[in-house]
């Protein structure tokens, strides 16, 4: 019996045996074909590609509205690359050429592209090199008539160097119970993902590579971290009663189901769900949800050649506003940037720094056509229930003014057109770059509501891409100085009575439940697969004492005493 410790990414528990994937090899060779064999290679490549492009398009669809929109960006951009036509007329260059096979044409330009990645100084550009190692890796295993998926995982616990976000529900439907990576960030996309679909995750476990074998039997915790190798009857024994204690907490969370969200003195506090899908509403709809708090539209827009018209986004709309039945929702207007997997044209996709680009309210003012159709068919729809407009990546006062007097503008054309509108729709502001926490004041007046995005506010604020490997210990919402703008902004949000929601990462995260109505928050946004579990923390509570504890909560001085304060306030 062995132990390893590791960094809990996705909680729950498994048993089950080792399916060792070392990270993948082609044996590729400076291997040359003879001028004859050229086409044929031709071919060859072209089939793998074609098979691995079909692949991703079917698990697009058939994951549609079980993802996250940031997964479902990466499959998109993984689609986009294999669609790359420089990238695609080079390997038939390198062939015709050079006459090298498939697969050493292969390597040499994704060794040619990789040196491009690295010599950027942006980090999440050179993070995008990750994205073009799973491509080529998905080429090579058609290639090799291998296909990118392990079959015949049921039961089995996968032991690997890193899991791509694309391919985690595809081993999860395969019987995946439970995976353990020698890589890994808790805060990576695979981990957001694997917490949304209950998959226990365990990431960072540096020496599991070495230390596990094909067909050994191994208990992973998710919520500890710890991986046991050949557990002893002690260990099994520990293992079952666990299971039996996450069992019990389903059911306890089951019963939960419409309950109200109300602490133990008797405070009110509101729970809305983040959407993209059909599927996303009836869930929300189902666990007694408040309301959509965020609806994201970039999914009409992605994995198409052609921008959606104004008849298709209003029936989708009008179709979320119909699903939740009289409850509010938050439509968040097109937040597209040229980190995002899109084929119109809209985006500038040779941007230096996407993530500080032309995203979010700054390319709708930058198109305003787009604009105009989106934000129409969104008025269209308010004439169906209660809507309120969500901006994202507002940084200041003129653009929330500009977008107000766009609205104002094309309600009255459609009032003249003889469509219904509604007369009062609550226009919001995502708070997700430090210059609009910081100048709150200046802009406050001009919005209805807000929404801080803490997933970007975080890595803003830092200077840290959660998605970066190498600064992932510096990316935490749990750094003094975000807590402190976080209160800052609630705070400024509570004096103007203006209603204020956090929607990122650490909305859905139940242990942070308490710090952050610690900090003023009465209203979660949330993936609606972690609303239980938040509802049940709130319920656990009592919000006075926590507020009277908020002084020693902002005067911490590091993550350590941060931590401390949660843990000694749980379910106070």
């Amino acid at each position: 019996m062995t132990r390893l410790q590791g960094l809990p990414a996705s909680r729950g528990t498994a048993l089950g045996r080792a399916r060792v994937r070392l990270p993948m090899v082609h044996e590729t060779g400076d291997k040359k074909i003879v001028a004859s064999a050229v086409e044929q290679e031709l071919q060859r490549l072209h089939r793998a590609t074609d098979a691995a492009r079909a692949e991703m398009r079917e698990l697009r669809t058939r994951l549609q509205g079980a993802l996250p929109a940031e997964v479902g960006e990466f499959l998109d951009l993984h689609a986009m690359l294999l669609d790359d036509p420089e990238l695609l007329s080079a390997l038939d260059e390198l062939i015709r050429s050079k006459r090298y096979s498939a697969s050493y044409a292969l390597r040499i330009q994704r060794d040619r592209l990789a040196q491009v990645f690295q010599g950027m100084e942006d980090a999440y550009l050179k993070s995008r090199l990750d994205d073009l190692d799973h491509v080529i890796g998905r080429i090579q295993s058609f290639l090799h008539k291998r296909a990118t998926g392990v079959k015949g995982l049921a039961g089995e616990i996968l032991v690997c160097e890193n899991v791509a976000p694309s391919e985690l529900a595809q081993l999860q439907s395969q019987g995946v119970v439970g995976i353990i990576s020698s890589a890994g960030s808790v805060l990576s996309h695979s981990a957001i993902l694997a917490r949304s679909l209950h998959m226990p995750l365990v990431v960072g476990a540096n020496a599991v590579l070495n230390k596990v074998n094909d067909g050994d039997v191994v208990i992973l915790d998710g919520a500890s971290g710890e991986v046991v190798i050949e557990p002893g009857p002690a260990d099994l024994r520990q293992y079952r009663l666990r299971q039996r204690e996450l069992a019990r907490e389903q059911r306890e969370l089951g019963r939960l189901r419409g309950k109200p969200t109300r602490t133990v003195d008797d405070a009110e506090i509101t729970l809305l769900a983040n959407a993209e899908s059909q599927d996303d509403v009836a869930q929300a709809h189902a666990l007694g949800a408040r309301g959509l708090g965020l609806y994201r539209t970039e999914f009409l827009f992605l994995q198409r050649n052609q921008l959606p018209d104004e008849e298709e986004q209003f029936r989708a709309y009008r179709d979320t506003v119909l699903g939740m039945i009289g409850l509010p929702v938050t439509i968040r207007t097109l937040d597209l940037g040229a980190d995002k997997a899109d084929r119109t044209g809209l985006v500038v996709s040779s941007e230096e720094n996407p993530a500080l680009g032309l995203r979010g309210v700054r390319l709708s003012l930058a198109h305003p056509k787009v604009s105009d159709t989106q934000l129409r068919a969104i008025l269209r729809a308010s004439g169906y229930g209660p809507v309120r407009i969500l901006v994202p990546m507002v940084s200041g006062r003129e653009e929330i003014m500009a977008v107000r007097r766009r609205l104002s503008r094309l309600a009255a054309l459609l009032r003249n057109e003889g469509h219904e509108v509604a007369e009062n729709i609550p226009v919001g502001a995502m708070i997700e770059v430090p210059a609009a926490a910081i100048a709150l004041e200046s802009f406050i007046d001009q919005v209805d509501f807000l929404s801080i995005g803490t997933n970007d506010l975080v890595q803003y604020l830092l200077a840290a891409d959660r998605n970066n490997e190498a600064v992932a210990d510096l990316y935490s919402p749990l750094h003094p100085a975000v807590l402190r703008l976080l209160w800052q902004v609630i705070e400024t949000a509570n004096r103007h009575d203006t209603p204020v929601a956090v929607c990122g990462e650490i909305a859905g995260d139940a242990h942070m439940a308490p710090m952050l109505l610690a900090l003023g928050l009465t209203e979660f946004s949330l993936h609606p697969a972690t609303l239980l579990e938040v509802r049940r923390a709130i319920r656990q509570v009592n919000l006075a004492e926590l507020r009277a504890q908020a002084p020693q909560l902002l005067a911490a001085r590091d993550r350590r005493g941060i931590e401390r304060w949660i843990s000694g306030n749980a379910g106070n």
